[in-house]
């Protein structure tokens, strides 16, 4: 396993730690990779109770890595290549479903940033706890990015009328905001391990089986997520090709405000 993502087992808990704090914890392909097998394998693992998704360094997650792809923001695609951000992008929505189908009890532990992609990862948890310095938001849209794999995972946590207000004006929310419209369940003072395993053994009060069997009966009832991810890659890659997403990521770069938050000069 990359040392960009950390797995410990203790007993019947799992913590998987995303290990890259100079990026935040940003989401390359090493992380998403690792988190994939980590799925894959944990789904499989009837002794396998918990799953814990967290950061290191003080963060949660920073959200999608361009990486090796900067050169491609604002260029458009040459006829007839396949565009390599198509499968960077499906592999995140790849992701973002296998984690959302674990038959294990996925418990997000937050202290940090966790925005955009992060922010995804997190909708897909079964209960999210959260310190009080944490901050949870989704910027893409004022970046000039839509917000593609992540959005039907938000709409299905928030419901439609707050995932609407979350994702089309970029909005972030504090710990105790987030808690307030339920994308976080408890909120903690600090990330100590004394509380942390106090939240476990509560947890841990729920079978196993009837955990997975209970998650089954939810997806049936609310029906599966719906699946966008080619969908969302086509989007995903055009709006990063696009002068608009080439101008917003600059601008955030510069820590300078994008040219289409100028405020319109005042005509008599």
């Amino acid at each position: 396993m990359s040392s960009a993502l950390l797995i410990d087992r203790q007993g019947a808990v799992e913590t998987w730690t995303m290990n890259d704090p100079t990026t935040r914890n940003a989401l390359s392909d090493a992380v998403v990779d690792g988190l994939l097998q980590a799925c894959t394998r944990a789904a499989a693992d009837p002794s396998l109770r918990i799953v814990v998704l967290t950061g290191a360094g003080g963060a949660f997650c920073a959200g999608g890595s361009l990486g090796g792809f900067a050169s491609l923001i604002g260029q458009p695609l040459q006829e007839g290549q396949i565009d390599p951000l198509l499968a960077m992008n499906r592999g995140f929505g790849d992701l973002l479903h296998a984690l959302s189908a674990l038959p294990q009890l996925l418990v997000c532990r937050i202290d940090g940033a966790a925005m955009g992609g992060g922010f995804g990862l997190v909708c897909c948890a079964d209960h999210v706890v959260a310190t009080k310095r944490s901050v949870l938001g989704t910027p893409e849209v004022t970046l000039g990015l839509p917000p593609a794999q992540i959005a039907p995972f938000v709409w299905q946590r928030l419901g439609e009328s707050a995932a609407r207000q979350c994702l089309l004006q970029g909005l972030s929310y504090s710990a105790a905001q987030a808690l307030q419209v339920g994308l976080v369940n408890e909120v903690v003072e600090q990330d100590s391990d004394e509380a942390w395993q106090a939240i476990l053994q509560r947890l841990m009060r729920a079978a196993p089986g009837a955990v997975a069997s209970t998650k089954q009966l939810l997806r049936n009832l609310r029906g599966p997520v719906p699946d966008l991810r080619d969908a969302a890659a086509q989007a995903f890659a055009h709006s990063l090709r696009s002068t608009e997403a080439a101008q917003g990521l600059a601008a955030f770069a510069r820590k300078q405000p994008a040219p289409w938050t100028l405020s319109q000069e005042k005509h008599p």
